[in-house]
């Protein structure tokens, strides 16, 4: 029996009957050889991680843009907390472990440089409908490897594409947007659960918040440090799931979920939205906006860059040019991005 074959066969005797089960997994777009040391989902974890996209995460923007601090969060820190929360909750719950990190490593791979910002101007410049994670899994299954796409399992694209819930619900009602494996739903809880407390954190950390703000009934019930907060949520989700009519549900206690969303109400309305963020998006608005407009009327600078990035040709399957300039700036860094402006807006001394 193969390596593989051998812990496929030792997932079956541990891992609860709601998991799923590597052996399992719906498959691929594109069927390949047989790895017989890996499972599906390991493969797939292995090949997020060594991709240009997730190397990427480490210049994109969390909440605040560029920070000097070396101690402020990014997209890549943000998805390496997301991944072991999620991880540690689905190892309680006798889940898949693998396929959860594989989820949480590769959620927000589509996310644009900074932040949220990035992806509001997208969203004005390009099309309404555009959202960070829809362009995650267009990520993995178009532009990366030069263009071929990274063929990951129907699970993890699936957790990849509804991870995402903005100032949503956390468990939206109609299940056609829940992930369609609990692994996926994991991740989705455990995402707000990092964001509510590294945003938390930085805020603090950078002055736009006190310690003094954050509203007591929050602290009463989560507590008062990082370190509270994140056992408390993942103690009361794992201890407040349960299985009813035969169907694993994931909960969060009505208290704690209270708390949470008072929480985010808060960090919505005081860091999010305050002054000392919002004026720096409105910069980076600035500087997506007008980068889309130069690579829409420079199509050779566009393909040059778009090889550069090693996203593969710039006319992919015969995409619309607004389509390809959208992919290639959706990908970029906080950093490229200003050094790009920088190059093509700023006048060049003469020597």
């Amino acid at each position: 029996m193969s390596i593989r074959k051998n812990f496929e066969e030792r997932e079956k005797s541990f891992m609860s009957p709601f998991a799923c089960l590597s052996s399992e997994s719906r498959g691929r777009m594109k069927k390949e050889k047989f790895c017989h040391v890996r499972t599906e989902f390991q493969r797939d974890k292995n090949r997020i991680v060594f991709s240009n996209s997730f190397r990427r995460l480490k210049h994109k923007t969390q909440v605040f843009l560029s920070p000097l601090g070396e101690h402020y969060r990014t997209r890549l820190t943000h998805t390496l907390e997301v991944s072991q929360i999620a991880r540690t909750i689905a190892r309680a719950m006798c889940l898949n472990e693998d396929l959860t990190e594989a989820i949480a490593l590769g959620h927000d791979l589509g996310h644009t440089p900074f932040g949220h910002s990035g992806e509001t101007a997208l969203k004005e410049i390009y099309s309404p409908s555009f959202s960070h994670n829809e362009q995650s899994l267009r990520v993995v299954d178009v532009l990366e490897k030069n263009g071929k796409g990274l063929n990951l399992t129907y699970e993890v694209r699936d957790g990849i594409l509804k991870h995402s819930k903005g100032f949503g619900s956390i468990f939206p009602k109609d299940p056609a947007d829940m992930p369609c494996t609990i692994e996926g739903r994991v991740v989705r809880v455990a995402d707000i659960m990092a964001y509510l407390n590294h945003d938390l954190d930085d805020a603090i950390r950078s002055g736009v918040i006190s310690k003094d703000q954050v509203p007591e009934s929050c602290s009463k019930i989560l507590g008062h440090t990082h370190s509270e907060r994140i056992t408390t949520m993942i103690e009361d989700v794992i201890f407040s799931s349960e299985i009813s009519n035969n169907e694993f549900c994931l909960h969060i206690s009505d208290k704690v979920f209270s708390a949470m969303t008072t929480l985010r109400e808060f960090l919505y309305d005081n860091v999010y939205r305050s002054h000392a963020v919002h004026k720096e998006f409105v910069k980076s608005k600035k500087i997506i906006s007008e980068l889309y407009t130069y690579f829409l009327n420079n199509e050779t600078m566009l393909k040059k860059a778009f090889k550069d990035m090693e996203l593969g040709e710039c006319n992919i399957n015969g995409q619309p040019l607004e389509r390809v300039v959208c992919d290639f700036i959706a990908s970029m860094t906080d950093r490229s991005a200003l050094e790009l402006y920088r190059k093509i807006f700023f006048p060049s001394p003469i020597v």
